[in-house]
């Protein structure tokens, strides 16, 4: 689908969206199950439909069944993901401690940066301990775009910084 950060790859398994993929990925960082052909899934059309109510301000909160494949501790990260709020950030170390494993701020990065269904479970709403951006599938330029349109910042005032 097309974007204003760029053409999306959307992928649905018989069970819910399976990944968000950015323009220039090429797979390998999400591991993906059996997954539907693009034409004729419901879920890849409302996913579509949703993401763009999303780019245009007018939806926060997402409801789509998602189809995370990952080890358990990334699936509790991705689940943990999906309670920050439109707007709001977290650190890594915050999430750490918010999954009850305080000295595991690294490994919530690993899992965060492994996030098959970007945009939708929001890791580009975490941030650096120091609240500086860092790194991000869909590249720092994606994550602060985001960031501000969250903020409320109109496209144009976004391009123009």
């Amino acid at each position: 689908m097309s974007s204003p950060l760029g053409k999306l790859q959307l992928v649905a398994s018989e069970r819910g969206l399976a990944a968000v993929l950015w323009p220039q990925e090429d797979g390998s960082r999400v591991r993906l199950g059996p997954f539907l052909p693009d034409r004729g899934s419901a879920v890849l059309a409302e996913t579509e439909r949703q993401l763009d109510s999303y780019f245009k301000g007018t939806l926060r909160r997402f409801s789509l069944p998602l189809d995370f494949h990952g080890t358990p501790f990334q699936q509790r990260v991705w689940q943990a993901l999906l309670g920050i709020p439109w707007g709001e950030t977290r650190s890594y170390g915050q999430l750490a401690r918010e999954l009850g494993c305080p000295a595991a701020s690294r490994a919530v990065g690993a899992a965060n940066g492994r996030n098959p269904i970007s945009i939708i479970a929001p890791c580009h709403r975490v941030l650096g301990a120091d609240g500086k951006l860092t790194g991000f599938a869909g590249g720092l330029a994606a994550k602060q775009y985001l960031l501000r349109m969250e903020r409320g910042e109109t496209p144009e005032a976004i391009a123009a910084a």
